[in-house]
């Protein structure tokens, strides 16, 4: 579990998060959600210790890491897994080797424990056969599910992911929800997404904190978003006529009046 307690941040005279709490639970998908400049992207910073708050705490077990030193949040940051914006993987190295590099950095492993290891993982998320290749001659799926094995190498408990399904058909961005949230569940992983992807959110929002202006506007999970009245929350969520018809529609059936 992570638990934020009433965070605050500010860049010189313009305040980005006021007094934000929420608490992200095991085996959930944990979202952040809001418009650009909302503050979810600050908050997602600091929760990985790459941003200091001004005030407030961030609990990981209970130990909060704005007053860990240098060795506590190395020995943190070896229990969380990363999946970047763009996959972020080396060019130069192989599918294998990208992988494996968590595990050359942080533990003394034999190669051949090391690569059963990879081999695992990649089986996880449905590729085989792709040790070889390099990011050049593999889809952009294909390299969103490399980043992902690579995230999860480690065992990670806990696992960000930076809008995972950024640049990716539709198709493609349900399979990495659903393989996000089945490691999720299966290895009791605390996961926090950052996202704008609707789909994401309606299909994978156990938890979702929608942010606005730098304050926590609403929270809740993905069925109560379509019963919600807050106005602001709305507008973002169901902005297309598609999406404002479907939210109607299903409370329209909730209520038996149909």
């Amino acid at each position: 579990m992570i638990e934020i307690k009433n965070v605050r941040k500010s860049f010189g005279d313009k305040v980005v998060l006021q007094d934000v709490s929420a608490k992200m639970e095991a085996g959930k998908t944990n979202l952040i959600i809001g418009s650009s400049g909302s503050g979810k992207t600050v908050l997602m910073k600091i929760m990985i210790g790459l941003m200091a708050v001004d005030s407030g705490q961030v609990l990981y077990e209970g130990e909060d890491l704005t007053q860990m030193d240098e060795r506590g949040l190395k020995n943190l940051r070896k229990s969380i897994g990363m999946l970047f914006q763009g996959g972020a993987l080396f060019d130069s190295k192989n599918v294998e080797q990208n992988v494996m590099f968590p595990l050359d950095m942080f533990t003394n492993d034999s190669y051949a424990t090391k690569k059963k290891r990879v081999n695992e993982v990649l089986d996880r998320v449905n590729l085989k056969d792709v040790n070889t290749k390099f990011p050049a001659e593999i889809s952009g799926g294909m390299k969103k599910r490399v980043a992902l094995a690579r995230a999860v190498v480690q065992n990670p408990k806990y696992l960000f992911c930076d809008e995972p399904n950024s640049g990716l058909d539709p198709q493609t961005s349900l399979l990495i929800d659903k393989l996000v949230k089945e490691i999720t569940k299966e290895f009791n992983i605390t996961t926090v997404i950052n996202t704008h992807d609707m789909n994401t959110v309606m299909e994978s929002g156990d938890y979702i904190v929608y942010m606005y202006q730098g304050n926590k506007q609403w929270e809740g999970s993905n069925k109560d978003i379509i019963f919600s009245k807050d106005e602001r929350l709305n507008s973002f969520i169901f902005a297309s006529e598609f999406l404002a018809k479907a939210k109607e529609m299903s409370m329209l059936e909730a209520s038996g009046k149909r």
